[in-house]
């Protein structure tokens, strides 16, 4: 079992995706009564996509609160702002536009900017919203890719090894691409994190993410200071688990 960490196996993917907008909506209320904001990085990818449509609608929408709440990306593809790759472009486009979050209260990775510098403002704002804080968010979501990689963290990058920054460039040598994400730190400061798996292809490195005694993923280096680590999946990701 991961350190500190509980794993969910849900029946069908219908069954995660509620759970997660009512795991979401916990969170979210539990902070707004704590302290009156909810700062979330969302993750990209097409997993939480559905997670992110039933959001949107009732009654899961008349339950958050959106007024109060901050939105940002653990990582972002260094591709145009309107790319239909760019994971806040789709956010926006299928689920934040259909909300009523302030937009002055959503904070996309400018990926306009070469890496570096899109990787340095994005921290300059990140720093701005949780003032003299540590920037712990109250919900960080990610997803796991085939390699074991989570938000951009992929295996053998340099990124792996950062403790200074929060927020970092990473050039992707199987993509032949650079990436913007959140560094180690910065995500295992999380108050919460939700890792959403989902699909057969999945089940393998999953076992070996929940099962595997060494750091041999990224994925497995997501360990929160002081945080709650959950993992929900499907019974096609998680059947190897069972």
């Amino acid at each position: 079992m991961v350190s500190s960490g509980e794993v969910k196996i849900f029946e069908t993917n219908d069954d995660l995706n509620k759970a997660a907008c009512n795991f979401i909506i916990d969170v979210a209320c539990k902070a707004v009564d704590q302290r009156n904001s909810f700062v979330i990085a969302l993750s990209g990818g097409s997993t939480p996509n559905k997670t992110y449509a039933l959001l949107a609608q009732p009654p899961y929408v008349n339950q958050m609160p959106w007024q109060n709440t901050f939105v940002f990306w653990g990582d972002e593809r260094c591709v145009p702002l309107d790319d239909e790759q760019n994971n806040a472009h789709t956010a926006l486009k299928e689920f934040l536009n259909r909300v009523p979050v302030p937009a002055e209260n959503i904070y996309r990775i400018p990926v306009n900017l070469s890496p570096a510098e899109a990787a340095l403002s994005y921290e300059h704002s990140l720093l701005l919203v949780f003032g003299k804080q540590k920037p712990v968010f109250d919900l960080i979501l990610l997803g796991l890719g085939d390699d074991g990689h989570t938000a951009s963290l992929f295996p053998g990058t340099e990124v792996l090894i950062e403790t200074d920054r929060l927020v970092k460039e990473v050039y992707v040598p199987k993509l032949s691409t650079y990436r913007v994400t959140f560094t180690l730190p910065l995500i295992n400061m999380a108050a919460n994190i939700l890792f959403m798996v989902t699909g057969n292809n999945k089940a393998e490195i999953l076992k070996h993410i929940i099962t595997d005694a060494a750091n041999t993923y990224p994925a497995q280096m997501i360990s929160p200071v002081t945080g709650n680590l959950n993992w929900y999946t499907d019974k096609a990701a998680g059947r190897l688990l069972i």
